[in-house]
């Protein structure tokens, strides 16, 4: 996908406007009557490149977060959880991507996009405020739920759907064994404070790894655990916060012990940097976890490394990566649905 990006500009410092509600204008253009099509060039939808599970999960989490949804939103909650059941084999396994053609062009498998179904699926059966919504949810998240992955990105999304199960149904016993497991995938912290995360690279949406493992902690196992995603998530949050703003690990990754890069930055950093933070304050009771929460949205409206907004309020897009020269304007799924989530979280915190 060709890259549109502006010119830098001086970082704007202390500037933090009032963030504005969730919109889901853009989702909607990206959508059809199948599902959530993956790529955009500037606002509008590349048909060409199909769908594909891993976001049209996410598009399941937001729409089924909203406590009073639009019947527009409640309609692209039904879509997206008629593909996931359409995307599931009889085992469990999911496939991916789908064609603009309507055919599947992989097999079922147990990659990220498993764990970001059950994701998907086990917050639709959780907080979704339509019945047949949640019972149809449920059922699919059960038959995903007992299989497990040796990846440990796609564990821990499968473990962030077994904690929302887990709040609405605390006997769910397969959503219990599957967070224990994805916890367990993850590992604990190690002693070195300069390097206290249990592996030696840092990735992508990070701070899902320490969410589930907060989330592990509160809902399984109590302090140790706990303590251990809280003491993950605070190391992460001091290494990407300069200057008073959020500046997230980069597509590139951080190797421990190896430069730390700035750019390409990705919008799916500031959304799980949210999230994690929205659930340690909830669990912790703690109001410095809301100031990640408040860090994660400012970057979104500019008070980032570059001084730019990551979103144009005219489509109600979010731009694909933040460069070293500006933001890269193309409106993909995955950034705008990173946009609605971290915005989703400033609605009660900001």
């Amino acid at each position: 996908m060709t890259a549109t990006v502006d010119p830098p500009r001086p970082p704007v410092r202390g500037l933090r406007p009032a963030p504005p509600r969730p919109s889901f204008t853009h989702l909607s253009r990206m959508s059809d009557d199948t599902g959530l099509f993956e790529h955009a060039r500037h606002a509008i939808v590349r048909r060409g490149h199909g769908y594909c599970t891993d976001d049209v999960a996410r598009g399941l989490v937001v729409t089924s977060r909203e406590p009073e949804p639009t019947e527009a939103v409640l309609r692209l909650a039904e879509c997206y959880l008629a593909f996931l059941t359409h995307a599931q084999d009889g085992g469990g396994a999911f496939h991916n991507r789908l064609g603009h053609d309507r055919r599947w062009t992989d097999q079922p498998g147990l990659g990220d996009w498993w764990g970001r179904a059950l994701w998907g699926l086990g917050t639709a059966a959780a907080r979704s405020p339509a019945a047949w919504i949640r019972e149809e949810a449920l059922v699919a998240f059960s038959r995903g739920a007992v299989r497990r992955s040796p990846a440990p990105h796609a564990m821990a999304f499968a473990g962030l759907g077994a904690a929302e199960v887990l709040r609405r149904h605390p006997a769910h016993a397969a959503a219990a064994t599957l967070l224990t497991d994805a916890a367990t995938t993850v590992g604990a912290p190690g002693p070195d404070p300069q390097w206290p995360w249990p592996q030696q690279r840092l990735t992508y949406a990070n701070a899902a790894f320490a969410e589930v493992v907060i989330a592990a902690g509160n809902l399984r196992h109590g302090g140790r655990r706990l303590d251990a995603g809280l003491r993950m998530l605070a190391w992460l949050r001091d290494i990407q916060v300069l200057d008073g703003r959020l500046s997230v690990v980069p597509a590139c990754g951080l190797r421990r012990g190896a430069a730390r890069l700035r750019h390409d930055q990705q919008p799916i950093e500031a959304a799980a940097f949210a999230d994690a933070c929205a659930t340690a304050a909830t669990v912790t009771g703690d109001p410095g976890w809301e100031t990640g929460v408040n860090l994660a949205v400012g970057w979104f409206l500019g008070d980032n490394d570059t001084g730019v907004a990551m979103w144009d309020p005219a489509t109600g897009g979010g731009y694909d990566g933040l460069t070293a020269h500006g933001p890269n304007r193309n409106q993909g799924a995955e950034s705008t649905l990173a946009l609605i989530s971290t915005l989703q979280h400033a609605g009660r915190w900001s």
